[in-house]
């Protein structure tokens, strides 16, 4: 008889850039990987690497252990539990539902307890790192729920991540200590672009001012990473503007109900929203430094700029 140890069936929810990389994660640590997602092209990268595919969430889940959901928000995340082929009420009992998008936590507490009348388990687990180190099985997993459920999607969550933090028993504690995470990653960016722009407006080599922030004590992981694609110009996104649109919106929302004042959270919101209104909410997440270089007619951050803005008399 199978039982949760030995069973090495896994359900992937979503194949984009973080669950394609979770999926061949698991296919090389030797579980059996079935795939769920609306891009053909994606659901077949994945067959041609061994996995199985599904047509919908209903059929992926079917005698899974966990099922891993990698999508963009909560409404997805809805969708994917609780819609039309939706897996809920389709998962094996003792199963676990691991939901890995970045979710308010009132949203994740809510979607736990909708789960727990099918016996399903919820994991709430957001997770961090990129498609690079989702790819590698490398990423951090800010996780909370119940002890049984972690014990028996161990070996899962060890497949695809270095750091496992373990941050409480409840649904939404997880989704909590993500939040923060997507505050400094937000601000990060924002200020790098910020950053840059200003050393452009005075006319400084920018890949001179990357080499020596890079080296300096005003670096950041963000700065380094986005704005070596800024550089390269590099648009293939990876984490688009419009995730920090709905990131630091949970942001601004969480802090609105506790009376938290968080004003460079709110500035950078703005810098996400202003970038995604001129048209780059589906492109990387780095565009923010194109739209200064926008502003301020500057073909190094935004080769498509007309060059300087005239100044005024």
């Amino acid at each position: 008889m199978e039982t949760p140890e030995t069973n090495r069936r896994v359900a992937v929810i979503g194949l984009g850039s973080m669950g394609f990389g979770i999926a061949t994660s698991l296919l090389r640590a030797g579980f059996e990987v079935v795939g769920s997602d609306p891009n053909p092209a994606t659901t077949e990268r994945l067959r041609a690497l061994g996995g199985h595919i599904a047509a919908n969430p209903a059929l992926a889940v079917a005698g899974a252990k966990a099922v891993l959901c990698v999508v963009v928000n909560a409404a997805q995340t809805e969708q994917v539990l609780f819609g039309a082929n939706g897996c809920s009420g389709q998962m094996t009992p003792e199963a676990a539902f691991i939901a890995m998008a970045t979710i308010a936590p009132a949203q994740a507490r809510d979607f736990a307890a909708r789960l727990a009348a099918t016996a399903a388990d919820y994991l709430d687990a957001p997770i961090s790192g990129g498609a690079a180190k989702a790819a590698a099985g490398k990423l951090s997993i800010m996780a909370s729920g119940a002890p049984a459920v972690f014990d028996r999607v161990a070996d899962v969550l060890a497949a695809v991540s270095d750091n496992l933090f373990r941050l409480g028993d409840q649904p939404g504690q997880g989704s909590m200590f993500k939040i923060v995470n997507q505050l400094l990653a937000g601000v990060h960016i924002a200020v790098a672009a910020e950053a840059m722009a200003f050393a452009a407006g005075q006319g400084l080599d920018l890949e001179q001012v990357y080499r020596v922030i890079t080296a300096s004590a005003g670096n950041s992981w963000m700065f380094t990473d986005r704005m070596r694609r800024v550089l390269d110009q590099d648009r293939v996104p990876r984490s688009t503007t419009d995730i920090f649109v709905k990131d630091l919106g949970i942001v601004l929302d969480v802090a609105r109900a506790e009376r938290l004042p968080v004003p460079i959270s709110a500035a950078a919101l703005q810098m996400f929203l202003m970038t995604s209104a001129a048209g780059m909410g589906a492109e990387d997440d780095s565009s923010v430094a194109r739209l200064y270089g926008r502003l301020i007619g500057n073909a190094a951050l935004d080769p498509e700029s007309p060059g300087p803005v005239p100044t005024p008399f």
